[in-house]
């Protein structure tokens, strides 16, 4: 799309094993982001040393631990691009992700999200883990309905709201059901252009608080669907 801009968001909280390797996948892009922010959620590693060696191709800012959700909130306000991606310190993005998902919004200008299948890396101590899964689709590619495998029109990205920052393990799954709850558009495209890693530092792995988290999610979707169909039927009323 000629003339469109593009914001990349990494959130940081003591990545520096991994983080080097993530900005060098953006940087790499076929076509690359017009911007670059970093949000470091306090980490106390050497997270912003790693930073510093890439000098002014990213812009790097600094708040007190508040969660990977409010670091990509800030990285929004902060960027100004038409279009938004955000990767997480510990993924890789394929060279071309953002080529061809840029190109989806061109061939159709409705659509307000696009998201790509995603294949997953396991590290060597995680191995007797990839091992065990054989050929089950996980070890393949799954579908990708998260923040890093996604690019988005910042318009759309306001019309949904902000990430929940009262979540920690769900926020993306609750955005995207707000989108679709609102009706937005969105397509997932067959190539996987997102490598997640697996590792032991994985929040995922956090199975009590993601339990917790899952209940929350289905109780504030089962709601705002209540509310989204009783205000239906009072239109339909008003209407008649």
């Amino acid at each position: 799309m000629t003339g469109a801009t593009i914001s990349c968001v990494v959130p940081v909280f003591n990545g520096e094993r991994y983080l080097a390797e993530a900005l060098d996948s953006v940087l790499r892009q076929t076509r690359p982001p017009d911007e670059i922010v970093i949000v470091d959620d306090g980490s106390t590693d050497g997270s912003a040393e790693v930073v510093r060696r890439y000098g002014d191709r990213v812009r790097y800012v600094r708040q007190d631990n508040r969660g990977g959700a409010a670091a990509r909130n800030r990285g929004v306000e902060l960027s100004g691009g038409e279009f938004l991606a955000f990767i997480d310190q510990d993924d890789l993005w394929r060279p071309q992700k953002l080529e061809l998902q840029l190109a989806s919004f061109a061939a159709d200008p409705s659509l307000d999200i696009c998201v790509s299948h995603v294949e997953l890396l396991w590290d060597p101590a995680r191995a007797e883990e990839r091992a065990a899964l054989g050929d089950h689709r996980r070890a393949r590619r799954v579908p990708g309905y998260t923040t890093p495998a996604m690019l988005a029109r910042r318009a759309a990205f306001a019309r949904i709201g902000p990430l929940d920052t009262r979540l920690t393990l769900a926020d993306a799954t609750d955005w995207f059901l707000r989108g679709i709850d609102l009706g937005l558009s969105i397509r997932l495209i067959p190539q996987a252009l997102l490598v997640h890693r697996m590792h032991d530092g994985n929040l995922s792995r956090r199975k009590e608080p993601g339990k917790r988290e899952f209940v929350r999610l289905v109780k504030a979707t089962l709601d705002r669907r209540r509310r989204l169909a009783a205000g239906s039927r009072r239109r339909a009323g008003d209407s008649r």
